[in-house]
């Protein structure tokens, strides 16, 4: 019976102190400073500094205001109220100042991620160009540096006579064989031809193999405007020697004689032809 009547007291009283605490906590929850606390430092508005101030005779009668805001309040206090307005949330304040700068973050995060994107994928897109299995499906290479580079191909690799070094006759091929040239344009021909088999075969950058391509033809340019010039070369002298013997066959008679200023600078021409 004793033991019943403890825990019914024991109930009873558990009862009373959750409803006691519960009361207090919902008072502080609500009181009215708290409250103008909370609007003061987010957003509403600055100001509303409860508890207020009570005068009776021009003396303050408010203990609560004296201690919290007036002449008895902690210095801290009184230049809280009477400083500038420091809500967080206000247009102006830190904490939306922090949510534009994270928003500028966000977006600058979206560029470089978008930025980033564009390199992987012009990567991928590289890639496909690195290996030389692939190299005759290049756009440039068809529409440029195929039919820019394919009288490499067709140039024999060691040629024997005049006509596969595409020159005009034999006497050039024997002057230039003679004079080592050709061994030196074989040379040359052989490093036009090396790097060309290199641009095609190896595995590179697609912008290295294009400057490959691109020192290639010049080279090859080269080469052949050399030996176009060996040619122009021999015809030049072959046009100068029928001059020669055209102007020996039409000779004035050795009884000629000049009677004009004309006649007589014709003459000394005939005469020096062959020594200058």
């Amino acid at each position: 019976m004793k033991n019943k009547l403890k825990k019914v007291c024991y109930v009873i009283l558990l009862i009373v102190t959750t409803s006691v605490y519960g009361q207090v906590s919902v008072k502080r929850l609500n009181d009215p400073a708290i409250v103008a606390q909370h609007k003061r430092m987010v957003f509403e508005k600055w100001g509303d500094w409860r508890p207020y101030p009570k005068y009776f005779l021009g003396i303050q009668t408010n203990f609560a205001y004296a201690t919290v805001w007036g002449m008895w309040a902690p210095k801290i206090n009184r230049d809280y109220k009477n400083g500038s307005d420091i809500r967080p949330l206000k247009p102006t304040g830190i904490q939306n100042q922090r949510f534009a700068q994270l928003k500028l973050q966000e977006a600058e995060a979206k560029k470089i991620k978008a930025a980033s994107d564009t390199i992987h994928k012009r990567s991928v897109q590289d890639f496909a160009h690195w290996t030389s299995t692939t190299v005759d499906a290049d756009p440039l290479w068809l529409l440029y540096y195929k039919r820019m580079l394919k009288p490499i191909n067709e140039f024999p690799d060691t040629p024997q006579n005049f006509v596969e070094w595409r020159l005009k006759d034999q006497s050039t091929y024997e002057r230039l064989n003679t004079t080592g040239t050709l061994k030196r344009l074989q040379e040359e021909l052989d490093l036009i031809k090396e790097k060309y088999s290199m641009s095609r075969s190896m595995d590179m950058p697609r912008g290295k193999r294009f400057i490959m391509y691109h020192e290639t033809l010049i080279r090859w340019r080269k080469f052949v405007k050399e030996l176009k010039g060996y040619n122009d070369r021999t015809t030049l002298l072959l046009d100068y020697k029928n001059i020669l013997n055209n102007h020996s066959s039409t000779s004035l008679p050795s009884n000629y004689t000049p009677t004009t200023d004309q006649q007589i600078v014709e003459n000394i021409m005939l005469q020096y032809q062959n020594r200058y």
